[in-house]
């Protein structure tokens, strides 16, 4: 599935349906009086939330969205039927702005929430609703209003439990395919990942959401590689996990590096929970290995873990802390 996290929709909801200027017609009854009925509302568009969905790619290909009209009052008193909402679903974590693409109107951070992009029209009155003592036929009814119709941006910033952060080719990927469900590109080249993969993490009864982001090299804040497209997603996540691959020669600039590009793009990005995991120790000496993690645990906030993917028992000792660390 092709990964698209903002478009920009035009949304028309139903008119309303005309009241009806009828009059009762029947044998035998010389001067019916009137009987037009009222015009149907106009239905709505509506956005609801569904949690399996993680992509806006529906919307690039149909942007012009139209919900029914409703339908023309009849005789007999007969209001007109109503036209059907248009529901139009949206992955959790979706923000709707104005046209603008700068004002914020609705949030969806929790599944099945519905919000009413565009109301449908007022139903017109028929000429029943006109006759009075001085007024026993009158000829007077309403048309239906017009439903509402806006232009709208949808931005989807994914919502997950932890979020992996790290430079590119350290491994993100090959984690969340061995921690979650999710199935990602894997390949020993820079940018495998070019869209948030997102896998839910299953241990002792308890699950998670895993956001795997693209890598972050040096200037991302300011565009650069695949630049702040992406950093919006971390935003999100409530811990973070900083992956980080041991063979680099210098492990503290490398987790440096990534700190600065979130501090730059949000300084509230820091204030987050976090965890550092070094990554393929696989290929390192054991004895070395003590060494480095000893070394550069001394240079960091908080604890440092060690990840091999190609071992189960790492693997499995890292889902229980993710587990441990969100529950």
């Amino acid at each position: 599935m092709k990964f698209l996290d903002q478009v920009k929709i035009f949304v028309k909801a139903g008119d309303g349906g005309d009241g009806s200027p009828s009059f009762r017609r029947e044998k035998f009854i010389e001067y019916g009086g009137p009987d037009g009925g009222d015009g149907g509302k106009g239905g709505s568009i509506i956005l609801k939330c569904e949690q399996n969905l993680n992509t806006l790619i529906d919307y690039r290909y149909q942007q012009h969205h139209k919900a029914e009209r409703g339908e023309n009052g009849m005789g007999q008193n007969r209001t007109g039927k109503s036209g059907k909402n248009l529901i139009l679903k949206v992955p959790l974590g979706t923000q709707v702005f104005e046209e603008d693409n700068k004002t914020l109107i609705y949030d969806f951070i929790k599944p099945s929430e519905e919000f009413v992009a565009a109301n449908g029209g007022k139903g017109g009155l028929g000429n029943t609703r006109f006759k009075s003592s001085t007024n026993r036929a009158p000829r007077k009814f309403t048309k239906g209003t017009a439903g509402e119709e806006f232009t709208i941006w949808l931005q989807l910033k994914s919502i997950a439990d932890i979020g992996i952060i790290g430079l590119p080719n350290a491994g993100k990927s090959s984690l969340l395919a061995s921690i979650t469900n999710a199935n990602p590109k894997i390949a020993s080249y820079q940018f495998t990942t070019l869209n948030p993969n997102l896998g839910v993490a299953s241990y002792d009864n308890k699950e998670i959401t895993i956001a795997d982001i693209p890598g972050l090299i040096e200037g991302a804040h300011g565009g650069t590689g695949l630049g702040i497209k992406f950093l919006k997603h971390i935003e999100r996540c409530k811990t973070l996990l900083h992956l980080i691959d041991i063979t680099n020669e210098d492990l503290e600039e490398v987790y440096n590096q990534v700190k600065n590009e979130l501090k730059n793009y949000s300084p509230e990005l820091l204030k987050k929970k976090e965890l550092i995991v070094l990554n393929k120790i696989d290929l390192i000496d054991q004895k070395l290995l003590k060494k480095i993690v000893t070394t550069f645990s001394k240079k960091v906030k908080g604890k440092v873990l060690t990840l091999s993917t190609f071992e189960r028992k790492s693997v499995t000792k890292i889902k229980a802390k993710l587990i441990s660390y969100v529950s």
